[in-house]
């Protein structure tokens, strides 16, 4: 009944939404989002585009969220956090004939996390003069076609400091990442292109407005700086500065909030307006979820619904979105995300491990066997050294320890 209301209370609006038609709708919040004249000006937008998945499906509010390798498209710092090693494929429908393929790999040792990505946009394109006839260039022996593509590759390293029992730890990550542009000569000469760019981010967690038990901290903040690198034959990338926010109001629900400041390096020209983007992700089973996203950005607002399930290790993503460059003939904006989960290493069973070992010297405390209860306790630390409750009590029964032999040594003196 709680998840039936939840979906009531998130989903109220849409009915109206449609009563007065999906094209009322996304007018009015068009008209919202209003025209940005600044809009155009960057090169290589492969950089912003997200492949899918819940990146996506969240309206990419995600530079808060941790919950899976779409991380690396929002905030290089998430590696460090990811519960499970993970293996992702993509492939989007996006704008017409053009094609987004991507796949990511990452994996956290520890406090350490490291990933890599990949993703490709492709364009056929085949030119034609005014009379409809295929058109060829001057300096081409050949028609004016090929495929225009975009290639960005992402080497991902993060790092969780301060990391313990009490203090979720603070999480600093980079990404460095290289772009290509091939524009077949056929088309236009000299246009294919090389730049290298670079991402870093912030993030951390802590509990706040907390109305469950949980050993999840339930609120995060992130911060990201993307895409810093040198303009492209005169041409600023799409750099960005983010700053998010995700909160948990109740085990299953997750809502975020991003807002976005675009910026230019290298170049003296007006970057794009301010932008938002707002997501939710609700875990309707263990296995079902479904997320929702807003990505206002002027002149371009996007929403986005998707789904996720999940069958053993591996997770399918689909998500719809609906822009002004969304079609019907061809039916497009489309996304699927196929993830497997490759384990965590064993970081759980040795969780498990370090604390039934504390509260086995709990035990042997309560019972007044001091010295084994520090044995059990050196041992939980062993395996978690960041397992601060059992160092605390360490401390805690050796102070006693130390207490009962001055008492008994001034007991033998009298």
């Amino acid at each position: 009944m709680r998840r039936f209301l939840i979906l009531l209370f998130l989903f109220f609006p849409l009915p109206l939404s449609f009563a007065q038609g999906l094209e009322d709708w996304y007018a009015a919040i068009s008209q919202y989002a209003g025209i940005d004249p600044n809009a155009g000006l960057a090169t290589f937008w492969t950089l912003v585009i997200p492949p899918g998945g819940m990146y996506e499906a969240m309206g990419t509010a995600y530079t808060a969220v941790v919950k899976d390798s779409g991380y690396i498209e929002a905030n290089p710092a998430g590696s460090a956090l990811l519960k499970d090693t993970e293996l992702s494929v993509y492939h989007n429908d996006w704008i017409g004939d053009s094609r987004m393929e991507a796949v990511v790999y990452t994996i956290r040792n520890g406090d350490l996390g490291l990933g890599f990505g990949s993703k490709l946009l492709y364009l056929p394109f085949t030119a034609i003069n005014n009379w409809g006839d295929r058109y060829q260039n001057s300096w081409s022996t050949d028609f004016a076609k090929g495929y225009y593509t975009e290639y960005v590759g992402t080497l991902n390293a993060s790092y969780n400091f301060f990391n313990s029992y009490y203090f979720s730890g603070l999480t600093l990550g980079g990404n460095l990442k290289v772009a290509y542009r091939g524009v077949p000569a056929s088309i236009a000469q000299g246009q294919s292109a090389f730049d290298m760019m670079a991402d870093f981010g912030a993030l951390t967690r802590f509990n706040l407005l907390k109305f469950y038990p949980s050993l999840d901290r339930n609120f995060s903040l992130g911060l990201a700086l993307k895409n810093l690198g040198p303009p492209v034959m005169g041409d600023p990338l799409p750099s960005e500065a983010s700053f998010g926010i995700a909160y948990q109001p109740l085990r299953p629900l997750t809502l975020s909030f991003d807002t976005n400041v675009p910026f230019f390096i290298g170049v003296n020209l007006p970057p794009q307006e301010i932008n938002f983007a707002v997501g939710m992700d609700l875990a309707m089973t263990s296995f079902w979820a479904i997320q929702s996203g807003l990505d206002l950005v002027p002149g371009r607002p996007r929403f986005t619904i998707g789904t996720s399930f999940s069958i053993e290790k591996l997770v399918m993503n689909v998500n719809y979105t609906v822009d002004l460059m969304t079609s019907l003939a061809p039916f497009d904006r489309i996304s699927i995300e196929a993830k497997l989960n490759l384990g965590d290493l064993g970081r759980q069973d040795a969780q498990n491990r370090s604390r039934d070992l504390y509260l086995s010297g709990l035990d042997a405390y309560a019972r007044g066997n001091f010295q084994e209860a520090i044995v059990d306790w050196e041992k939980s630390l062993e395996i978690s050294p960041n397992f601060t409750p059992a160092q605390n009590m360490i401390e805690t029964t050796r102070r006693a320890l130390e207490l009962q032999k001055e008492m008994a040594e001034k007991q033998k003196a009298q």
